[in-house]
């Protein structure tokens, strides 16, 4: 069995290849300059330790893995576009280092690029794996669809909120995990399960964000606390208060997301007092703690050696432990 770290060191050695760059340079140059910047390579890594579940030559599995992480660099690549977000793991955009035009014709290049890599798989599978990554590939548009509708909204459901994060970050890490196990050859209702098992994780992983903004601390976040609460973002939290709030409680929310002028400070801790007055807190650890049971349920129903899966047992508790 490989060790995460192990298969990092492996993706990050068939990356340096750049097999993928082609000519015209000025084409491929800005998924070079994205693919490069790090990252945790989550996606490629939960590929090769699903693959690895069933069987030990990850090479096989290697090139269609790093399709993935092209396909995931793609959709961080046009999702700077619509945000005009500056910056992206401490570096320019690429949209703001060349322009617009650029980002988005080299997008479509590396989602092409991605397929390419992809269909590396073994031919008895390809039908397969090109039926599943479609789902992910048209969830992941829906996802990022309902998140921009949502900014204009003001009556977004806790139920909405976790099907947006679902199809917007979950289903990628989902179809990873199927994937990998797919081509390794396992069961039908194993790679469905490893589906559910990454669906659930992605959720936590995202909730976690949502409470780490308010409640984590800066030494270990990495990032200053309050900047969803700052700028109004629609998280599990905020929906949650406004759910759960009494009258007194969600008018005086309302009327701190109404203005325009204020202290940034001000507004953090008296928006936490109003989550802390009304359960947000308790209800957020709740959530995460559903979906990291749901997660070890879904992980039951894969018939391997228990040594096998210690990575992923691992995995959930690191995940549902994080601080940052």
């Amino acid at each position: 069995m490989y060790t995460i770290e192990q298969l990092r060191d492996i993706i990050k050695a068939e990356l340096n290849k750049q097999e993928y760059v082609e000519e015209p340079y000025s084409l491929f140059e800005p998924i070079k300059y994205i693919m490069e910047d790090g990252g945790k390579r989550l996606r490629p890594v939960l590929t090769l330790m699903a693959y690895n579940l069933y069987r030990d030559d990850i090479e096989k599995a290697l090139k269609s893995a790093i399709g993935i992480e092209i396909f995931h660099n793609y959709t961080l690549l046009h999702d700077d576009v619509m945000d005009d977000a500056e910056l992206r793991r401490g570096r320019q955009t690429v949209h703001k280092k060349w322009n617009s035009n650029v980002a988005i014709l080299s997008g479509d290049a590396a989602a092409i690029t991605a397929y390419k890599y992809i269909e590396t798989v073994e031919d008895s599978y390809l039908r397969f794996v090109i039926d599943g990554f479609n789902q992910v590939a048209m969830d992941v548009c829906k996802g990022q669809q309902y998140d921009m509708e949502f900014e204009s909204r003001d009556d977004v459901s806790v139920e909405e909120y976790i099907q947006m994060i679902y199809l917007k970050t979950s289903v990628l890490i989902a179809g990873s995990m199927r994937h990998g196990a797919l081509i390794a050859g396992a069961p039908e209702h194993e790679y469905n399960a490893l589906y559910d098992f990454g669906g659930y994780l992605g959720l936590v992983f995202q909730l976690q964000d949502d409470y780490l903004d308010v409640y984590g601390d800066v030494k270990e976040f990495g990032k200053s606390i309050g900047g969803d609460i700052i700028c109004n973002k629609k998280t599990y939290l905020l929906i949650k208060a406004l759910e759960l709030a009494g009258d007194k409680d969600k008018a005086l929310l309302n009327e701190w997301l109404k203005k325009k002028q204020f202290d940034a400070a001000e507004k953090i801790k008296e928006v936490t007092d109003i989550y802390n007055r009304v359960g947000v807190r308790e209800a957020a650890m709740a959530k995460i703690g559903d979906y990291l049971e749901k997660s070890r349920g879904a992980l039951e129903k894969i018939e391997v050696p228990e040594e096998r899966k210690i990575h992923f047992r691992e995995m959930i508790d690191f995940i549902g432990g994080r601080k940052k």
